[in-house]
C-alpha cells in the first residue's frame, strides 16, 4: 500500500510539473497566463525570436549606432506586463532582458542586436599561400611562388557569420587576372577585388619549421602575416624549401626567422634539440649570408649566427640567458615594457620613428592589458658568471654591435654589420619584442605595441639598404 501510494504522489508531481511553465526563471504558483513576447522592434528593425532560447535578435546593417535605440514595437501575451515598453530608449551596446510577468507566471526574453556584417576575414590559396586583405580598400593581395600554376587555384575564404559569398569558396578560380567576390548579409554587402601574384623571385623571405605558414605557432604566424602584408615581394619558406632549393633567392635581400617556442630555448645544447630543421639548413643559410644576403632574427632564433660562422668557429656564442612562458598562459603587463637603447645608438636606423613614452631612451612595446610571454633570448654581462665581463668583452668577443640592452644591462638587441661582401644581421632577443596575445584585459588599448611593426620595418628597410 506504502509503495502504491508514493506511485501515486510522484505521478501527481509529474503531471503537475507539465501543468506549470518551466521553474527556470518562471514562478510555478497560480499561472494565470501566457509570458510571450510576440514581436519586438528597436527603430523599426524588426526583431527575430527564438521560443527555444528565449532570445530576440534585431539585425542591423553593418554600420549603425546601438547606444540609444527606441523600443518601436512590443507586443506581448494578452493581460501580460513587460519591464521595458514601447517608446523607452535603450543602449544596445550590450543585450538586455525582457522580464515579462502575467499575474504570478514571468519569463525572461533576452534581446540583442547583430550588425550585417559582409566581411572576408580570410582568403587562403590552396591551403597555403594566405592572402593580405586591406578591409578598407576592399582588395585582397596574394604572393604566390612563380612555380604555381595561377590559372586553376582553390580558395578556402572564411568571411561573416550569416553571410554568403560568391564566387563560392573552394571553387577553383582563374587568377590571371583580378577576381571579385561578392559578400552578401542581409542588409549588409561587399565587394572584394582578390589579386594573385606570382612571385618568381622574391625580395624578402619568412622561415619556419611548418611547410605552409597556417601551420606555424601563433606567435609566428602573426609575424609572418605583417610581413606578407607589409613588405613587398615576400614569400613564406619553410627550411625544407631551402635545403630543397625550390625557393630561388638569386634577388632576396633579406630572411626573416621569429622563432617561438613555448617554455624557451635556454641555451645552445636546446636550441640544437629543439630546431635540427633550422641546423639542416645551417649551410644553404650561411651561403645566402656569405654572398651578400642578410638575415633578421628575433627570439629564439638569435642563436642562428653561432652556428653559420657569424662569430668565427665558436659555437658558444649563443644567448646565454634564456626563458619563456607558455603562450596560453601569458603574463599579463600591467603597464608597458620596455628595454633601453644602448649609448651612443639612438640614431641607429632601428629606433627611428617610433611611438615614444616619458623616457625617450627607452624603447616601448607593450601596453597595458597586453598578455606575453616574457620569451627571452639575451646576453648575461658581468663578472659574475657568462663570460662576458662587460660590454666592451661582448663586442669583442662576438664582433657584434650591441644596439639595446636590458634594465641589468643584459644585451636585448644586437646587430652583425656587413662587411667584406657578407649580409648584415640583426637580432632582437628581448622580451618584450611579442607580436601575439592570447587575448586582452578589459580596456586594453594598443598604442607602445605598435612598435613591434615600426622596428621591424626599420630593421627590414636597412637589411634591404632601402
Amino acid at each position: 500500500m506504502k509503495t502504491k501510494i508514493l506511485n501515486i504522489i510522484g505521478i501527481i508531481c509529474i503531471l503537475g510539473g507539465f501543468t506549470a511553465c518551466s521553474d527556470d526563471n518562471v514562478s510555478n504558483l497560480k499561472l494565470s497566463g501566457d509570458c510571450m513576447v510576440e514581436s519586438v522592434a528597436l527603430d523599426s528593425y524588426e526583431g527575430t525570436i527564438d521560443l527555444a532560447s528565449r532570445s530576440i535578435v534585431v539585425r542591423l546593417p553593418e554600420v549603425y549606432a546601438t547606444s540609444s535605440m527606441q523600443v518601436t514595437a512590443l507586443n506581448i501575451s494578452a493581460g501580460a506586463e513587460c519591464n521595458i515598453k514601447p517608446g523607452d530608449v535603450l543602449n544596445m551596446d550590450a543585450a538586455k532582458v525582457l522580464h515579462v510577468t502575467n499575474g504570478n507566471a514571468y519569463l525572461d526574453w533576452t534581446l540583442s542586436v547583430l550588425h550585417d556584417e559582409a566581411r572576408i576575414t580570410q582568403f587562403v590559396i590552396n591551403d597555403i599561400y594566405q592572402g593580405t586583405i586591406d578591409q578598407t580598400a576592399k582588395t585582397i593581395t596574394v604572393y604566390v611562388p612563380g612555380s604555381v600554376d595561377i590559372t586553376s587555384l582553390v580558395p578556402t575564404i572564411t568571411y561573416s557569420v550569416n553571410a554568403t559569398v560568391s564566387p563560392a569558396t573552394g571553387v577553383a578560380q582563374d587568377f590571371s587576372q583580378p577576381v571579385t567576390y561578392k559578400v552578401t548579409n542581409n542588409s549588409a554587402e561587399s565587394t572584394y577585388t582578390v589579386t594573385v601574384i606570382a612571385i618568381e623571385k622574391p625580395k624578402a623571405l619568412f622561415i619556419g619549421e611548418a611547410s605552409v605558414m597556417n601551420d606555424l605557432d601563433l606567435e609566428a604566424k602573426t609575424a609572418c602575416q605583417w610581413m606578407l602584408g607589409n613588405v613587398a615581394n615576400s614569400l613564406y619558406a619553410s627550411f625544407a624549401d631551402l635545403r630543397a632549393g625550390t625557393i630561388d633567392l638569386s634577388e632576396c635581400k633579406v630572411i626573416w626567422w621569429h622563432y617561438h617556442v613555448d617554455g624557451g630555448v635556454d641555451g645552445h645544447d636546446v636550441f640544437m634539440a629543439k630546431a635540427p630543421y633550422a641546423l639542416d639548413a645551417k649551410n644553404e643559410l650561411r651561403s645566402f649570408y656569405e654572398n651578400g644576403g642578410s638575415l633578421f632574427l628575433t627570439r629564439y632564433a638569435t642563436n642562428l649566427p653561432s652556428f653559420i660562422g657569424v662569430t668565427g668557429d665558436d659555437e658558444w656564442t649563443t644567448p646565454n640567458n634564456c626563458w619563456g612562458q607558455n603562450e596560453d598562459a601569458a603574463e599579463l603587463c600591467g603597464g608597458p615594457w620596455s628595454f633601453r637603447i644602448f649609448d651612443g645608438q639612438s640614431e641607429h636606423p632601428l629606433w627611428q620613428n617610433l611611438i615614444a613614452g616619458d623616457n625617450p631612451n627607452e624603447v616601448y612595446c607593450t601596453d597595458a592589458g597586453y598578455h606575453i610571454t616574457n620569451s627571452t633570448a639575451q646576453y648575461h654581462i658581468g663578472t659574475d658568471w657568462g663570460g662576458y665581463d662587460n660590454h666592451a668583452a661582448w663586442e669583442s668577443r662576438t664582433g657584434g654591435k650591441i644596439l639595446g640592452v636590458g634594465g641589468d644591462g643584459a644585451v636585448v638587441a644586437w646587430e652583425y654589420p656587413a662587411n667584406n661582401g657578407k649580409g648584415g644581421i640583426i637580432c632582437i632577443g628581448s622580451g618584450c619584442y611579442d607580436w601575439y596575445s592570447y587575448t586582452y584585459e578589459a580596456g586594453y588599448a594598443e598604442n607602445f605595441h605598435q612598435n613591434i611593426a615600426i622596428i621591424t620595418e626599420n630593421a627590414m628597410k636597412h637589411l634591404t639598404g632601402e
